[in-house]
């Protein structure tokens, strides 16, 4: 899959809502869908349908491979973009590589947490 802006976002969203201890909500603004375990932020999903991405917490290294060899990701939106990318819809952008960077966001989100605040483990 190439990722159209909604497949991205629905493969994004029910990965994240597939992890323990993850809730979501709107807590910025009604076009923010913000994913957290734990009070820690892992997954933003852009509502706005001229806007559909998904920004994610990423390594700074692997951040900037990703900016790097992918046209439609760039450093996070409003964020940290040594630490945050966006994901946009284009060419290379698969269901495995939304997974695979939601999954590692949310792993360096519980890496943080104290021990007695990490859910129990996927």
């Amino acid at each position: 899959m190439s990722a159209a802006g909604s497949r991205l976002q629905d493969t994004a969203r029910q990965t994240a809502l597939a992890l323990p201890g993850t809730d979501h909500g709107y807590p910025f603004t009604k076009h923010l869908d913000v994913y957290k375990v734990a009070g820690k932020v892992f997954l933003i999903v852009t509502d706005d349908p001229d806007e559909q991405i998904i920004t994610v917490k990423c390594e700074p290294e692997h951040a900037r491979a990703h900016v790097h060899d992918y046209a439609s990701i760039t450093p996070g939106r409003y964020l940290d973009k040594r630490h945050w990318i966006s994901l946009g819809p284009g060419p290379g952008i698969t269901e495995r590589l939304v997974t695979g960077a939601v999954e590692d966001s949310y792993d360096l989100a519980v890496a943080r947490l104290p021990g007695r605040d990490r859910p129990r483990t996927r």
